[in-house]
Order: structure tokens, then sequence, then C-alpha cells
């Protein structure tokens, strides 16, 4: 019993101890002077009795953030966007140039900086990096120090449509001087679509001296099965062998047995939609607690492989493999610190790159019709539909010129008054029950289904659901509204990579 009383003694000793160090390194260092001078840029209206505080980014254009004298150090950047570009978190790009380069040492998809690929839309909390409001409040703590200057830019790289509102802060510190040790705050955007076959995708190949911080992985699969079992390889200063070796796509990401979605302080898994081909996965990794060093260079890479199945095989015949090369849709950015700070040559993927070959559908550009046809208003982005009683319905017709196999996400208006419908597509249901109703009013990203359709006409159909889901609230059934802000439709036979995957499993099935 004294064993294990002495044990649990350690137990608390140790809690108590790492506890201390988080607070005197955090908390504990609000007891001493801050250095500097606070500043901040933000987007505030320049008439300080007006609320039009957001700004604008016309299609293609550059809106500049921040540019500042140094030396200084930026502390905290929050942002939120409002555009009708379902995609946005791919098509704007956030670029952080130091010391009057021409060239950036932060270039990445606003979204994929915060730690959400795809251009989705999610919450999550981590120590240095916060999503909320479903996927739309953005904010991160990176630390970016600078010694002669700075300048943050926004740019709308889709060249079709306006950023309608561009709200942020940027808090920053003005100092006396840096210490001579300082590194520069480094993040930088990669991706293959799809992986390049036999090769190892590269997160990472940097000159100079510092420190690798943390890891966003975003993969689009073209294949039914598990994608994770490549492992990671750090080589540093040079190496001709990695001296970090891992074991697996989710071990590396400290997780365990495939991933499900969940966020911690270091670590998580912000999306994750499943193993079927369209479906989307975003991990992300926080060396934080353990940076990696480097004196000379750094080179991190990751493995494209994984278990591919045969979705209409027998049971026998439903594992191809566990451990085969994969042609998923890679992407990913490193976080980095670095002296001196790095450039990059070359130029990312244009915006329409960056995302699938997605045909969009605007709800309010759609044929529709109602039943009964009461209080439909087409307020562009968003349709709203109230047809004040229990039982109604509205489908929206749309036309595709190929036949395929085809994923279907909607974009819904979650809100107060919002009851439950039933998606139809052709007469039949298309996934389960939307409950539209929260607590507030938010648009959301839905994923409906993936099915197979004909070249033609189509329609989707919602119908209003008794007794499901928000419907006994006081206000559902009095409402019942929907709002629908669009449809996008991504035929899998137009990626690149899914076909090749289709193409395995002919040679394999005449191979039996």
């Amino acid at each position: 019993m004294a064993r294990i009383h002495g044990l649990f003694a350690l137990a608390v000793l140790v809690g108590t101890v790492a506890a201390h160090a988080q607070d005197a390194g955090m908390l504990g260092d609000l007891t001493r002077p801050a250095a500097g001078e606070a500043r901040r840029a933000s987007s505030s209206n320049e008439d300080l009795t007006r609320n039009g505080d957001a700004r604008s980014i016309a299609a293609g254009a550059t809106l500049t953030l921040l540019e500042a004298e140094g030396p200084g150090e930026i502390t905290h950047f929050w942002n939120t966007i409002g555009s009708v570009d379902f995609f946005h978190g791919r098509s704007i790009v956030l670029r952080v140039y130091y010391d009057g380069a021409d060239k950036p040492s932060v270039e990445s998809p606003i979204g994929d900086f915060f730690g959400v690929g795809h251009g989705a839309y999610k919450d999550f909390t981590s120590m240095p990096v916060t999503v909320s409001s479903t996927g739309r409040s953005r904010t991160c703590y990176w630390r970016m120090p600078f010694r002669k200057s700075i300048k943050i830019t926004a740019t709308n790289e889709n060249t079709a449509t306006k950023c309608d509102s561009f709200y942020y802060y940027i808090d920053w510190r003005k100092l006396d001087k840096l210490p001579e040790d300082a590194l520069y705050f480094h993040a930088r955007y990669r991706q293959e679509f799809p992986a390049t076959p036999g090769k190892l995708y590269t997160i990472l190949d940097t000159k100079g001296r510092g420190q690798y911080v943390g890891t966003v992985y975003s993969v689009m699969q073209m294949e039914t099965g598990w994608f994770g079992e490549g492992d990671d390889f750090f080589y540093i200063d040079g190496a001709e062998t990695p001296q970090l070796r891992g074991t697996g796509t989710e071990d590396y990401f400290n997780d365990a047995w495939g991933f499900r979605e969940f966020s911690t302080p270091f670590h998580g898994v912000t999306l994750y939609d499943g193993v079927l081909p369209g479906d989307r996965v975003t991990a992300y990794r926080w060396h934080i607690q353990d940076p990696v060093p480097f004196k000379t260079s750094l080179k991190m890479q990751i493995e494209h492989k994984g278990s591919v199945y045969n979705p209409t095989g027998s049971i026998l015949d439903f594992e191809l493999g566990g451990f085969e090369d994969r042609a998923d849709w890679c992407s990913s950015v490193a976080f980095w610190y670095q002296y001196p700070p790095a450039a990059f040559d070359e130029p990312l993927p244009p915006a329409d790159k960056r995302i699938p070959p997605v045909k969009t559908l605007q709800a309010c550009q759609m044929p529709f019709r109602a039943d009964p046809p009461l209080i439909v208003l087409p307020q562009d982005p968003i349709l709203m539909y109230a047809p004040n009683q229990a039982k109604a319905s509205i489908e929206f017709d749309f036309d595709l010129d190929k036949d395929g196999r085809y994923r279907l996400d909607g974009v819904f208006m979650f809100g107060l008054m919002a009851g439950a419908w039933q998606p139809m597509l052709d007469g039949q249901k298309l996934g389960g029950v939307l409950d539209l109703y929260i607590a507030n009013a938010d648009p959301r990203w839905v994923n409906l289904d993936t099915v197979d359709l004909k070249t033609g006409k189509h329609t989707l159909r919602f119908e209003a659901v008794e007794g499901a889901g928000a419907a006994h609230r006081a206000l559902a059934p009095k409402f019942n509204v929907f709002g629908f802000a669009g449809l996008t439709v991504l035929r899998m036979e137009d990626m690149e990579g899914y076909q090749q995957s289709m193409n395995r499993l002919i040679e394999q099935k005449k191979a039996k």
C-alpha cells in the first residue's frame, strides 16, 4: 500500500510541476511588463462613428492587411469572410513578406493555413489556431517577428467572384529590437492532384537554420479503403536516410487505428468524411512541445499508401491490398521558423486547380417549384422558403451532360425557425433527414450522398418531415423555414486518379 501511495504522490508532483511550468510560461508571463508598444491593423471603418467595418476584395485583386516598419512581432490574427464563393477557403491566399522582400515567406490558401483543407468549413480548437462560427471565424496566435518591415496581404484568386466582406484584426508589438537569434515564421502550401506514383509526397524542402513546428495535411480520396498507411520521414541537414521515421499516417498525427474527428491543443483531425472515393480528410500536428531543429536544411515527406478495396466484389476478394500506392489528391501546409527567411520561387497552382472540378449551382438560379407556393424569397445567395405549415415541399431541377458517379453537396441555412426536411433525388431518398434547427442562423455545408446518375435532367426535392428533429419546437411547425444556397455536383470520373483506381480494379478482376 505504501508503494501505491508513493506512486500517487509522484503523479501529483509531476502534474503540479507541469501545471506550474505552463503557468510560468503563459499566465506567469502576465506578472512581468510586456516589451514594446501595442499596435493593431484592422478592417475598422475609418469613420469611427459608422458600422461598416469590412473590406471587399474584387475578383483577382489583393488587399493589404498590414504594412509596417520594424522591429516588431505579430501576436494575433483573426479574420472572417463573407463570400458567395463556396470555396473561398481555397481561393483566397494569405501571404507574408519580411524586410522588403518581393517574394513571400508565408503563402497559403487561408482555409488551409487555419487548419481546414478543401475549402471546407469546420470548427476546431488547438493551442495556436482556433476556428469557430461553423468554420467562418479563424484565429491564430503564431508569433511572427520581423526586423526591418512586414507586409501581409490577402488575394482573391477567384477571378470571377468578388469577396464581399473581409473582416480582420492583426495585433502586433512595435519593439526596440529583436534577439539576434530570432527566427522568422514560415508557412507554405503544396499539392499533388493526384499524388505522384512511386514517389513520396513532399511537405517541405528548405535550406537554412531553424525548427519545424507544424503540419496541416489534407487528402481527397480516389479509392475505397484506408489511405493512411504511409509513414512520415524527416531528413535533417542533408542526411541521406531519415533521422525521424514514422509508423503510419494517423500515428504521426497522434491518433490510432484510423481517423475520426477530434481536436486537442497540439494535434487533431478537423475533417473526416470516411473511406469512399470523394471523401475528404484534414489533420493537423503542431510540434510546439517537440520542434524539429535543423542547422542547414530540412526535408519532410510522407508516403501515400494504404488499403485498396473492391467496392463491388464479394467478401472473398473485397480487399485488394493493404499497403498499396494510392492516387489520392494530397495537399499540405508546412509551418516552421528559420533564418534567413526563405522565399518561394514556384508559384501556387491557380485557384481553379486547387479545388476539384465541381459544378456549382446557385439555388436562386435553379428552376424550382414549391407546394404550397407561399413565401419563396430568392435573396441571392440564399433562397428562403417559409410555407407556414408542417406539410410542404420544394424541388429544384438540374441537368447533367455525362453519365457517372456524382458526389452531391449542398449549402443550407440553419436557423431558429427552420424545420426538418428529407432530401429526395428523382423520387428516391437521398441520405437522412436534414434537421435545420439551431439556436442561431448559420449557412452550413452538408454532404448529401454519392450516387450513380445518367445524362439529362434530375430533380432534387425536399419534403418537410412532421414530428422529426426540430419540428417539436414552438416556432418550427409554424414557420418551417427551408434555406438553400446551392448545390455542388462533382463527377468522380473527372478526377484524375479516380479512373486510375477503377482501371486497377478492372485489371485485378481480369487477372482472377
